[in-house]
């Protein structure tokens, strides 16, 4: 693939969602287990299934890039984290964990430097892509002995960085919230995965019964447009991603949901004859209301006046989605409103 748009997909997958409905305010740093051994040994796989095991809550936490250190400071474990690679840009964490985040040293603009993540006094290394074979390019990664030489668990976002092993398209959050629960495990706040996924979870049920008598096949056909990621040639989102999930749990078809793996440089042609009847604004966080909008506008205004595309249904009809692309490719704790929020875009009459 082009080097600039697997330059935009890691910049993507490294980011922070965009500040929007949240599944309860964050509580205090407050582990069940902190500083004990309650609740442990717990054990985790990684993408291949060989597991690593915990006898007590890390100390130390480094991650990888900041939707991993968001998802911790949901669980109330920020005060473990060490330091973070990919660190959030302004405006992309909720408000009420942006303070606590701008503490966090930042020990890498983009991929954490090998020597700095081996010499960070880490006990425990959250990584979201590491594994991805697309991130193949994205630094010199250390190698288990390495890691195991400097005292450094390694544990995956397995929703993120095990996608490309995963078999079949992806409908439905479960990777997403077994991710959450696994985090709580390893940190020893197993109460507040629980309350969070619970959140999660009453969202996407909700959402699920509103829409029970609508047929797969009359569901609206949705394409995700990745402006950031060039105009050019369009990356579609596959069905591997977990914005398919999402997507799909929203009540549409993504129309490139049968393509196989994440991401998928197409064609306008492609585009053209799918015909979408939804077409989301896939723009990143220009950390402001104001220029997220200009960024906006500018997206609208390409599909608007380019040849190949001003002539399709949902362009001519302004069936437009104003969704951030954080929010809609990266998982987390706030997924669940990402797919209430489409589904009320989609389907006004029947999700409020």
């Amino acid at each position: 693939m082009r080097p600039r748009v697997w330059c935009g997909v890691l910049g993507l997958l490294a980011l922070s969602a965009t500040a929007c409905g949240s599944s309860g305010a964050p509580k205090a740093d407050s582990p069940e287990a902190s500083g004990s051994t309650a609740g442990f040994p717990v054990s985790v796989a990684d993408c291949e299934g060989a597991k690593t095991t915990f006898d007590s809550a890390p100390r130390r936490i480094v991650t990888s890039n900041a939707s991993a250190l968001e998802t911790l400071l949901w669980l109330g474990a920020g005060d473990r984290v060490a330091g973070t690679g990919f660190p959030p840009g302004k405006g992309t964490m909720p408000a009420a964990l942006a303070e606590r985040a701008a503490k966090v040293p930042v020990l890498g603009k983009t991929v954490i430097p090998k020597e700095k993540l081996l010499g960070s006094g880490a006990d425990v290394y959250i990584d979201s892509f590491s594994s991805m074979k697309n991130m193949s390019g994205a630094g010199d990664a250390p190698t288990p002995r390495e890691f195991a030489a400097a005292g450094i668990k390694h544990v995956f976002l397995r929703s993120s960085a095990c996608a490309a092993a995963q078999k079949g398209p992806r409908t439905d959050l479960s990777g997403v919230t077994a991710d959450i629960e696994e985090l709580g495990k390893i940190t020893g706040t197993s109460r507040r995965a629980a309350e969070l996924v619970a959140g999660m979870r009453k969202k996407t049920e909700a959402v699920r019964d509103a829409l029970k008598d609508v047929p797969p096949d009359k569901r609206p056909t949705y394409f995700y447009f990745d402006f950031d990621a060039g105009t050019k040639q369009p990356l579609a989102v596959c069905g591997k991603q977990v914005a398919n999930a999402v997507i799909t749990q929203a009540g549409a078809r993504n129309v490139f949901g049968d393509c196989d793996g994440d991401f998928k440089p197409v064609g306008w042609e492609d585009v053209v004859a799918k015909n979408p009847d939804w077409i989301q604004l896939g723009v990143r966080n220009r950390g402001g209301e104001a220029a997220n909008e200009k960024a906006f506008d500018e997206a609208a205004e390409f599909l608007r006046t380019f040849p190949a595309t001003k002539g399709l249904t949902a362009v001519k009809e302004n069936r437009f989605l104003r969704i951030g692309a954080e929010r809609t490719t990266i998982g987390g704790v706030r997924s669940a409103d990402t797919v209430r929020d489409i589904a009320h875009t989609i389907h006004p009459d029947r999700v409020k």
